[in-house]
């Protein structure tokens, strides 16, 4: 066994701020740090500084998950990979470059898996102590959260969540406490807000680099494949996307149009910084071995750190919201406006902040509003979309909206109110 004298001055000595000192026992520490199994999510910037440092701090028995491949852009961050790793799985490589360093240590066990999270059950997920999540995906994370508050409320099987995520010189890192803390999709409204652009100017009078990456995303990738949805992650899609919009970029006397740009545009992404990536990771590794080893209290339960205007970091507690749709009991009110049609209200929840839904489906009580798939109910809810809210649904009833994409339902209760007629058109 590789030698834990480096840590064993934290786990000898207890913490002064442990709440139980007189429970603390530093053998069952020693035994939880060897044998608690760790699933990390994600082997991205965070992923690799917290795959790195959970494996050099005691812990012995670590799965990683990540669906994704090593691309040239990620080297100058993600220190695990190389030139000649690039179109290779993240996971696999990280996995393979850790235990290549710490080959001398016969007891730690790295497992990857190059899959999606959605693609493993319930009965994987089960078998961890802890989740320690790095990912740049809000939609996962809603997914991996609402995962773990089923778990704890339909089988009484607590397992934390602990979730890193970084913009720029920005981060945050919280502690989420299955039924005893505030959860992921609580906190929606905290998160960037995507920049959004007038399409007359994409269309007509474009000015920026960004105009032309959301012409080519918007209207033209719109018109040349109909009714196929643009893939982020498809190498090829993204070089199509990025020369027709440098085409436009020069037909306009524009520069800065990149590739680099481009995914940035097209996939909502702010430029990641290594020193932020292993700030927040190392606060995540933090609570992990607070938590695993019981020498001191776990963070309570939001740390936010700033490194673009001075440097600080603020802590708090963030409160369970009651109408949270995971960890709630009470459905959210939502203010119609009397003119809306069904497809209004489905783009007005869409471009909703703190729901931030893809491809919904809508029901009541009584009756189906709109289905997104299977293809039959589709077809036969579709004709709801023209119509007025207020001829299929009663003021105060409450709608279940549900989203191939998550495993959540949401409830709402609806109120009328404003004008009859389109204020556009009046």
């Amino acid at each position: 066994m590789k030698d834990l004298s480096s840590i064993s001055p934290i786990i000898d000595n207890i913490g002064p701020f442990n709440e139980v000192p007189q429970e603390y026992n530093s053998q069952d520490s020693y035994n939880s740090l060897l044998n608690s199994k760790i699933l990390i999510i994600g082997s991205g910037g965070l992923g690799c500084e917290i795959l790195k440092n959970l494996s050099l701090t005691g812990f012995k028995n670590i799965h990683i998950i990540d669906m994704d491949t090593i691309d040239l852009s990620n080297l100058n961050r993600q220190f695990l990979f190389r030139s000649e790793d690039i179109g290779k799985s993240k996971s696999e490589i990280a996995v393979k470059f850790i235990k290549n360093i710490l080959d001398d240590d016969t007891t730690l066990e790295i497992v990857p898996h190059f899959k999606k999270i959605q693609d493993m059950d319930l009965e994987f997920y089960k078998q961890f102590q802890l989740v320690i999540s790095g990912l740049d995906s809000i939609e996962a994370r809603r997914w991996i959260n609402s995962i773990l508050f089923n778990l704890a409320e339909s089988e009484n099987l607590i397992i934390p969540l602990i979730d890193g995520g970084t913009e720029g010189f920005r981060g945050q890192s919280r502690v989420i406490i299955p039924t005893f803390t505030s959860c992921f999709e609580c906190s929606l409204d905290l998160l960037n807000v995507k920049t959004t652009y007038p399409v007359c100017t994409i269309a007509n009078t474009p000015r920026l680099p960004e105009h032309c990456i959301e012409w080519a995303h918007q209207l033209e990738w719109t018109r040349q494949f109909p009714n196929t949805k643009f893939d982020a992650d498809d190498p090829d899609q993204v070089d199509w996307m990025f020369n027709t919009a440098l085409k436009r970029s020069k037909e306009f006397g524009i520069e800065g149009v990149t590739k680099s740009l481009t995914l940035g545009v097209v996939k909502n992404i702010i430029p990641a910084i290594a020193s932020t990536n292993a700030i927040i990771a190392a606060s995540c590794c933090n609570e992990a071995f607070k938590y695993i080893t019981s020498t001191n209290p776990m963070l309570n339960n939001y740390m936010m750190y700033s490194g673009d205007d001075s440097i600080f970091t603020y802590t708090y507690s963030y409160t369970k919201k009651t109408n949270c749709s995971v960890c709630g009991n009470i459905a959210k009110n939502i203010v119609v406006q009397n003119w809306w049609t069904l497809q209004q209200f489905i783009h007005e929840i869409k471009s909703k902040q703190d729901i931030q839904l893809i491809n919904p489906s809508l029901t009541t009580s009584s009756k189906l509003l709109y289905m997104s798939s299977p293809q039959e109910l589709q077809i036969s809810t579709k004709s709801n979309l023209s119509k007025k809210m207020r001829d299929l649904v009663s003021v105060g009833e409450e709608i279940v909206i549900t989203d191939l994409n998550l495993p959540i339902s949401l409830k709402f209760i609806i109120q009328f109110e404003g004008s009859y007629e389109d204020p556009e058109f009046s």
